[in-house]
């Protein structure tokens, strides 16, 4: 598990140095902008969990019509028990793993669908939709988002509340930066 940048870290160079200044070495006097006018969104990092990506997707997700849940028919049943058993609530997440970098996020996601809808338009609109809410939210590029149609909701099925569940979707992965 990486270690959370503490401010002291986060005002070093990776060789140990103070981070460099303006060119020419020219600093403002004390109380006189105090960061040599760099823009504020420059003066600072910010750190985004996991969760994070993955709730902004699981949202963004939900807002398309034809998904019926998130996640796998099983995974789904069990959440069910244990949320019933626990008094836990759903978490808006599940079946979403995002893996995020500094700069750039990729998501996978697991879908039951309605019975009728066209999978392929439906693919196009959840990508579409959460492409677009993670990148304004975050700030991150999303270099892809993969989709696992896991199960088609039958009108005469039983509902079941949907759970967490690893996502699994073939293929490699870019590297993050």
């Amino acid at each position: 598990m990486p270690d959370t940048p503490t401010p002291a870290t986060l005002h070093k160079n990776p060789g140990g140095g103070p981070v460099p200044g303006p060119p020419g070495g020219a600093r403002p006097a004390s109380g006189a902008g105090g960061d040599g006018g760099r823009p504020v969104g420059e003066r600072g990092r910010t750190a985004l969990a996991v969760g994070v990506v993955e709730k902004i997707a699981g949202m963004a997700a939900r807002e398309v019509a034809g998904i019926h849940a998130l996640g796998s028919g099983l995974a789904r049943t069990f959440g069910a028990m244990r949320d019933r058993a626990s008094g836990g609530r759903a978490s808006v997440g599940r079946g979403i793993k995002a893996e995020v970098g500094e700069k750039q996020t990729a998501i996978d996601i697991a879908l039951v669908v309605e019975y009728g809808v066209v999978i392929p338009e439906l693919a196009r609109q959840v990508r579409e939709n959460i492409i677009d809410a993670v990148e304004r939210m975050t700030g991150l590029e999303v270099v892809e988002v993969n989709i696992a149609v896991n199960d088609v909701h039958l009108p005469d099925e039983p509902e079941v509340e949907e759970d967490e569940e690893p996502v699994v979707v073939s293929g490699q992965r870019p590297k993050l930066k």
